[in-house]
């Protein structure tokens, strides 16, 4: 029989005070009808956790066979930024389905006209792009277990506080919108790049391309600062090719691969006789650009002496060829860019002043990949149709391996993802990549999540109280035993899933939990 569990939903009167409900009496209770106005007159600006802003609202349909909940479920939703849905039953929640399209689905376990479970299948075999979020005041491992094999996306077991239904709800939006956004990019993002081959949609990557923006039309220096990797002469070459003198030349210069001399040759020129070897005069390049940019890369690592005549030449508008007793004017715009903390340099004497303020007139800076995780699928997208195109292979992600790029931190950035597809793609048999195609870093760094997500069941057992003095000395054989009974007390019993998250048979745990009992035995036989 339905349990009025509705009626008690409380609202906290504007404190820090959760909103929850208990478990319902059996019998049901009666309320003041100022409880359930509470639902209806809730603010959610200042009691509800809203999606991220720049996300569409998701379609969601709670199924709940008590009204009340369904109502309350849809209050809170709605607050949230979600276009909520109900149906109270099985056969009307698949109605709803047919008529009206659905992106997640929070959904009861117990549910007349066949239980939740059953909707669970149903909708995963019909709708599996659905995202669902099972919820129940009938918990255990094996329901929860269940109900994550047949793919719920999470679950939560009734009372539940309302900030854990809200992050729940919220964590499950936000991994629906990265699966579509993966899914769509497979079949229409793989030839969209942004400004002149700058690829990403997100809000680090906006900034970025309004700066270009405004300063692609300018001739002033701009110092591009970023981490290694993360494509700073890509957004030297999009500042040229937007700027008014994109059909000029855009010459870069690795001033940390050059010795000092050969710098100073390369930038400024040199006249005949100016040296052994130099048999012909060779025009430098800040002269040679012509009206075009001069990318000065890695400019960090130029020699204090070249700065001074670098910091000349820019004032100046001119350079001096070495062995020669003229100028010659230039008139290249430069573009330079470090991944060295240059304003530190400035402090520690190893950088001029006055070269720095020149050179920075606009500083823009480029996120590292770790910042802008949302475009690491259109990235990978973009690479992979660009092999396509190169060798007439084809290749897609597994959603997992997606995921697992997405999670990983990139200290390579860009540079590092791209080396690591090109990998992946020459070490896969087929056309889906896997996780197991993934470089070894990434394999390691896999490890290390699962290996910390098992720790963590465990780190109460082996992680006593502090103490004044030292900690106590404890045997193998009791913080194995601790490891064993405290997993299979926290699953409230499930020895199955103990032994699979604790790595060992079942027969292993067994054979345990059979040690243990003896000993158990035989002490209290020694005290009697």
């Amino acid at each position: 029989m339905a349990r009025n569990l509705c009626n008690d939903w409380r609202i906290a009167e504007h404190s820090a005070e959760k909103w929850t409900y208990p478990i319902a009496n059996t019998a049901a209770t009666t309320m003041s009808s100022r409880l359930l106005a509470g639902v209806t007159d809730l603010e959610p600006s200042q009691h509800l956790q809203r999606l991220p802003e720049g996300v569409a609202p998701l379609r969601i349909l709670v199924v709940d066979d008590e009204a009340l909940v369904r109502k309350a479920c849809c209050e809170i939703t709605a607050g949230m930024g979600f276009v909520p849905l109900s149906a109270g039953d099985v056969p009307e929640a698949l109605a709803v389905l047919q008529q009206r399209p659905v992106e997640m689905l929070l959904l009861d376990l117990k549910l007349p006209g066949g239980g939740g479970l059953k909707l669970l299948s149903v909708v995963k075999n019909l709708y599996p792009e659905i995202g669902v979020v099972m919820m129940t005041a009938f918990a255990s491992v094996s329901s929860a277990v269940e109900s994550m094999r047949i793919g719920a996306a999470d679950y939560l077991a009734k009372p539940f506080a309302l900030d854990e239904l809200t992050s729940v709800l919220t964590r499950t939006s936000q991994r629906l919108h990265f699966d579509m956004e993966s899914r769509q990019l497979r079949e229409r993002l793989r030839t969209q790049t942004g400004l002149s081959g700058l690829i990403g949609t997100s809000p680090k990557m906006e900034e970025v391309y309004h700066i270009l923006s405004k300063v692609a039309h300018s001739t002033l220096p701009v110092l591009i600062l970023g981490e290694s990797g993360t494509g700073k002469e890509m957004v030297a070459r999009s500042i040229h090719m937007n700027g008014s003198n994109a059909s000029n030349p855009f010459i870069p210069v690795d001033c940390g691969s050059l010795v000092p001399t050969l710098i100073e040759s390369e930038l400024f020129g040199y006249v005949k006789g100016a040296f052994t070897g130099a048999n012909r005069a060779k025009e430098g390049l800040l002269a040679a650009a012509d009206g075009g940019t001069v990318f000065l890369d890695e400019i960090g690592e130029l020699p204090m002496d070249l700065q001074a005549k670098l910091l000349r030449a820019l004032q100046e508008k001119e350079v001096r060829p070495v062995g020669a007793t003229h100028a010659v004017p230039i008139s290249a715009r430069i573009l330079a860019a470090t991944n060295r903390d240059l304003s530190a340099m400035v402090v520690q004497g190893t950088f001029r002043k006055d070269l720095y303020f020149r050179l920075s007139v606009v500083n823009l800076k480029l996120p590292p990949l770790r910042d802008r995780r949302n475009d690491i699928p259109v990235l990978a997208a973009h690479f992979l149709e660009r092999m396509h195109r190169e060798n007439g292979t084809s290749h897609v992600f597994s959603e997992e391996a997606i995921r697992l790029m997405t999670e990983y931190d990139w200290p390579g950035n860009v540079r590092e993802l791209e080396n690591a597809i090109e990998r992946a793609c020459a070490l896969s048999s087929g056309p889906v990549l896997h996780m197991a195609d993934l470089p070894t870093q990434l394999q390691d760094f896999r490890a290390q999540r699962t290996q910390e997500a098992r720790s963590s069941i465990t780190h109460d057992e082996f992680n006593p109280a502090e103490t004044s003095g030292p900690a106590p000395i404890v045997s193998i054989a009791d913080m194995e035993r601790q490891a064993i009974l405290g997993t299979i007390r926290q699953l409230n019993g499930d020895k199955l899933m103990a032994a699979k998250l604790l790595g060992i048979g079942k027969t292993t745990l067994y054979r345990k939990l059979n040690e243990y009992s003896l000993a158990e035995k035989k002490s209290s036989a020694s005290r009697a």
